[in-house]
């Protein structure tokens, strides 16, 4: 590992930890949670509203900026940071995910997957050779490892020849990684719902040697409690002094969950998908602003919250933008979410240093328990 890309830890309570990732373009306090910028953009925001929700880092994704504008054209334009206007830490994936869920238009082989693209039915192969030098060219801070993201369910035998496959793409991503001061690669543990090929995968890619480490394959319909339950021994797995990713992780109660069992980082589409559809993520649960109780409710969604759309508008007016179609409503609403997650790992890491972890996951689960307000 660079001197300019490293892990501290800070604290620990139980199996959670905070600390911080640094790197070369900021520090990244963990736990973290990374909004998604698929496509060079956190949908409805902009970044430096994002920044003000108190991001440190976002994610880009390799499959759909190769396909559109292209790796070339960026790289040419600069990188990534300087053409979506982010000048702090990213990360981005390997496209692996994505490739994998085109079921119909995908080969896979021991070379890698060959695809059709989803915009105009062009023909594509990603490798791990070949995703390393994408996500090179686009520049991100942290690169992640191509692998396989094993279908849910799967039998053992599966998961097994799945997770061989994304260990032998590891070590192919450690080789065509080369040597690149102040970016880091992580590998990624596979093995589905299976703990001795968890321990397996984990001791592969212990092996090969990587900057961080991820838990893949899970959030891929398991459901919550078999989650947990690989959460419960797969971090601790993975080494202690190094920074541990859940891929595509998601509800706030999942987050919670995830750093009591030792996750310090997460991604997911969900606030900011749930901002367009409606959804306002909060302290009490769901709402759904497009409900009819909303439509004379001068009250603001959350009194509690500082965001613009809690601070400055109603719930009533929040409810009308949204039925008016108007763009404004996603702009509120996302940046309300994002501006949630961010409160709630801020609070994560304010609970583990002090070491109250469990009175805070407490106190969560309770005040979502009683729910939104009563209607007016």
């Amino acid at each position: 590992m660079t001197a300019s890309f490293r892990f501290t830890m800070s604290a620990t309570d139980g199996a959670a930890r905070t600390g911080t990732v640094h790197t070369p373009r900021g520090d990244i306090r963990t736990p973290a949670f990374m909004p998604v910028g698929t496509a060079a953009t956190v949908k409805a925001m902009m970044p430096e509203s994002v920044r003000a929700t108190g991001a440190d880092i976002l994610l880009g994704n390799t499959y759909h900026l190769m396909l559109r504008p292209g790796a070339e054209r960026v790289a040419r334009l600069g990188g990534l940071h300087r053409f979506m206007n982010w000048e702090r830490p990213i990360l981005t994936d390997s496209g692996g995910f994505q490739v994998m869920s085109l079921a119909g238009l995908r080969k896979l082989t021991e070379e890698g997957v060959r695809f059709k693209s989803h915009i105009d039915g062009s023909v594509h192969h990603l490798s791990p050779e070949s995703s390393m030098e994408i996500q090179r060219l686009l520049g991100s801070d942290i690169v992640m490892c191509f692998d396989e993201c094993t279908p849910h369910p799967a039998t053992e035998p599966v998961a097994a020849e799945s997770m061989r496959l994304s260990m032998r793409w590891a070590l192919r991503s450690r080789e065509a990684f080369g040597d690149r001061p102040g970016h880091a690669l992580f590998g990624i543990q596979q093995g589905s719902v299976f703990r001795d090929l968890r321990e397996e995968s984990a001791e592969k890619l212990r092996a090969i040697g990587f900057e961080g480490y991820a838990i893949g394959g899970l959030a891929v319909g398991e459901g919550q409690e078999a989650m947990f339950g690989v959460l419960d021994y797969a971090p601790g797995m993975l080494p202690e002094d190094r920074p541990r990713y859940l891929m595509g992780v998601g509800k706030p109660d999942d987050i919670v969950g995830a750093v009591q069992r030792g996750v310090d980082m997460f991604d997911c589409v969900l606030p900011s998908r749930s901002g367009r559809t409606g959804q306002a993520l909060t302290r009490f649960g769901a709402v759904n602003i497009k409900n009819a109780r909303h439509l004379d409710d001068p009250r603001p969604l959350d009194p509690e919250c500082s965001c613009p759309a809690c601070s400055q508008y109603s719930r009533a007016y929040l409810h009308h933008v949204f039925k008016a179609g108007e763009i404004l409503s996603s702009m509120l609403l996302t940046w309300h979410n994002l501006h949630y997650y961010q409160e709630l790992m801020q609070g994560l890491r304010d609970a583990i240093s002090a070491g109250t972890l469990e009175d805070f996951a407490r106190a969560f689960h309770a005040r979502r328990a009683e729910g939104d307000v009563e209607p007016l």
